[in-house]
């Protein structure tokens, strides 16, 4: 089942939106009847969207029009990342951004907070928003917003990370909302953003390293390649022996995210149901090692 999910190509874009549809679902319901706000390009057309309604007057009903702003802002960004990143993320992006965009304009805002416990509603908000964003990312989605820019950025060869370049744009948003709303505005909203990334962290799988070792006696040379074909990993292996059977082995050593394992230990039972297999799980590698997106 998780195999299927998550090397089917349909599968995965509808995980991508019914992760989406969690994440839009848990802010609209535990963050935003609060008043707090998220990080991000979507943060940012939250305090936008305050500004109308009381400096403007504007009214929006039970719907937040917020997510609107979002898309249309997300149209340059994925025109400029259609250029940088390619065709395949920017339609995937797309996707996920229209599916995200839709489910936060209309899904209703609850009148009055269902948790009127600042705290409890940022951890419980932190918790469903992050394990719906895990979800897009470990399916190789994207919400769009400012990881696409920051991915652009980097890929250019600018300094900035996507990680420097949010944590760099969050400290300004936040910033800003303390000197126009509150400071228990401002902090509360960082500690929303503080519990979404530590349950997305938990969930996404791309960026865990892992080394796998295979022992096998089958063809090796026909597991190799298929590594290197098909999950564009590099692989090296040597002859062992058995020290209980005096047999001999084959070893082969490969580095991977948490994510393509799955389709490792797949294949590799397909070709020998024999084979020992054992993964260590946050390996620390350096070098020429690609992070992949999806």
């Amino acid at each position: 089942m998780l195999y299927n999910t998550l090397h089917n190509r349909w599968l995965r874009l509808v995980a991508c939106v019914v992760g989406e549809l969690i994440s839009a679902a848990a802010l609209n319901i535990f963050i935003v009847p609060l008043n707090l706000y998220t990080g991000g390009l979507l943060g940012f057309c939250q305090v936008a969207r305050t500004l109308m309604q009381t400096h403007l007057h504007i009214s929006f009903g039970a719907y937040d029009v917020a997510g609107i702003f979002y898309f249309i802002l997300n149209i340059p960004i994925l025109l400029l990342a259609y250029k940088t990143l390619g065709r395949q993320l920017v339609l995937k992006t797309l996707v996920c951004t229209v599916s995200y965009s839709l489910f936060y304009s209309i899904i209703p805002i609850p009148s009055t907070p269902i948790v009127n416990d600042y705290l409890t509603a940022c951890l419980l908000g932190g918790i469903f928003v992050g394990v719906g964003s895990g979800i897009v990312l470990t399916c190789g989605g994207s919400g769009g917003g400012l990881d696409v820019v920051g991915l652009c950025l980097s890929k250019r060869g600018s300094a900035f990370t996507v990680g420097k370049f949010s944590v760099g744009f969050n400290a300004v948003l936040y910033t800003i909302c303390l000197l126009l709303f509150s400071a228990e505005v401002a902090i509360y909203s960082v500690i929303y953003n503080f519990f979404t990334a530590m349950v997305l962290d938990r969930v996404h799988q791309q960026n865990v390293s892992v080394q796998a070792l295979i022992f096998t006696r089958e063809d090796e040379d026909a597991l190799a390649r298929f590594i290197i074909e098909k999950l564009g990993r590099g692989v090296t292996f040597w002859n062992g022996v058995g020290a209980y059977t005096g047999e001999n082995v084959h070893v082969l050593c490969v580095c991977l995210s948490k994510y393509e394992i799955e389709e490792l230990l797949h294949t590799v039972h397909t070709m020998d149901p024999h084979a020992f297999i054992t993964a260590q799980e946050g390996t620390r590698i350096y070098g020429n090692f690609p992070r992949r997106l999806s």
